[in-house]
């Protein structure tokens, strides 16, 4: 991460740390089955507010951060025309699509489309996603372009083993701020299974 980039990640850091002082919650989910690193998740439906961007993993991660936390904490506009701040939830996803990074945050749970607010930005989307049964692989340090390609196929080689088919759609979770020193992080790849595979 260059120069830049560590500048806006702690002046943003600066911005939201009242709210990732509080408990920051996730989405549940049914533990299927777990081999650490490596477990089977049954996740319901979501609501997630996502934007698309190109470049690469940081500049997108980076940029998409910035456009989606200035959603959840008021540019938005609700039903009565006002702005209202969200609760910051984790993990921050990414999934690479066509030469572009999609990058969404899970709503909180009782918050959908019919009741959220919308977004001033026209970059940022919401979006229903169904209950989706993931395989996950969980590792700390820093997601650099290596450390993802290895963690994916390790996922990868694991769900062939159990017999599981799965889409090549990997998705990369990230749980921490950008100061939480490199060995505390949690990180996960993410890949949806195929509708049927069971354990």
């Amino acid at each position: 991460m260059n120069i830049q980039l560590l500048l806006s990640a702690f002046l943003l850091f600066q911005w939201i740390f009242p709210a990732m002082a509080q408990t920051v919650s996730e989405p549940p989910y049914a533990l299927i089955k777990s081999e650490p690193p490596f477990e089977l998740r049954d996740y319901g439906a979501m609501t997630v507010a996502e934007t698309t961007l190109e470049g690469d993993f940081d500049i997108a991660g980076s940029l998409g951060f910035r456009r989606v936390a200035g959603y959840i904490f008021g540019k938005n506009q609700n039903a009565k025309g006002e702005s209202e701040k969200i609760a910051m939830t984790a993990p921050v996803t990414m999934e690479a699509q066509h030469q572009q990074w999609r990058l969404h945050f899970v709503m909180p749970q009782g918050l959908n489309l019919d009741n959220l607010p919308k977004p001033n930005d026209s970059s940022v989307q919401l979006r229903e996603m169904p209950p989706q049964r993931m395989a996950s692989v969980r590792f700390s340090g820093l997601t650099t372009g290596a450390s993802i390609q290895r963690h994916t196929q390790m996922l990868k080689d694991w769900l062939t083993q159990q017999q599981l088919a799965f889409e090549d759609k990997p998705q990369v979770a990230r749980y921490n701020d950008p100061f939480t020193l490199p060995w505390n992080r949690r990180n996960e790849i993410l890949l949806p299974l195929k509708s049927g595979a069971n354990p």
